[in-house]
């Protein structure tokens, strides 16, 4: 199916399920933002970090989201659909979004779902990190909402006259010319990092 401009895919039969695909942007973003910035609060005020680990955690925590936020839509998103289950799960999770990308509802995973995995990846950071993760998660989370920012205004707005423009044109090209390539949504690193920058010409 080619990208349309208009309507939404149908996921669910069950209206319930289908309604829960759908949310508005703004609610997954400010609870990330909320729930980042109390981490941070949280670890500070209780003596867990102090304002140096806070900001050095905090920005390898943005670092790694990116990573993740890379190999999530590279190796999950992008999955070989070579079976009816992964062509299922694929277009659930995704695909509808390549068929019907300027549909803003689904620019976000429903927001239950995301702070159950926030709250998985919170204790397993922990394992590793002990009392930093505060600050390692807190920028995790400020990642994912700043990616949910720019893929909502990458499909919602025309391209701005500044520097952003790049990201603009980045997840177009992915979308539009070689899903192949540009995969990184707020930041082009890991694909210039990792080769998969789109090809000039393209």
């Amino acid at each position: 199916m080619k990208p349309n401009h208009k309507g939404r895919a149908q996921i669910f039969q069950n209206p319930v399920l289908e309604r829960l695909t759908r949310t508005h942007i703004a609610l997954p973003i400010s609870i990330f933002i909320i729930i980042a910035a109390g981490l941070i609060y949280y670890g500070l005020t209780n003596s867990f970090i102090n304002v140096l680990e806070a900001t050095g955690y905090f920005l390898l925590g943005w670092l790694i989201f990116t990573l993740i936020e890379y190999m999530a839509h590279r190796y999950v998103f992008h999955m070989e659909t070579n079976t009816p289950l992964k062509k299922r799960v694929q277009y659930t999770f995704h695909g509808n979004h390549h068929d019907y990308p300027k549909d803003k509802e689904r620019l976000a995973m429903p927001p239950i779902v995301s702070v159950l995995l926030a709250s998985f990846l919170f204790f397993v950071f922990e394992l590793f990190v002990g009392r930093l993760v505060f600050g390692l998660v807190a920028g995790l989370l400020f990642g994912y909402a700043l990616y949910l920012f720019v893929h909502y205004a990458v499909h919602a707005y025309a391209p701005p006259k500044n520097f952003l423009k790049v990201l603009w044109v980045h997840h177009s090209i992915h979308h539009y010319k070689d899903p192949e390539a540009a995969f990184g949504v707020s930041s082009p690193l890991w694909d210039w990092l990792l080769g998969t920058m789109p090809k000039k010409g393209k």
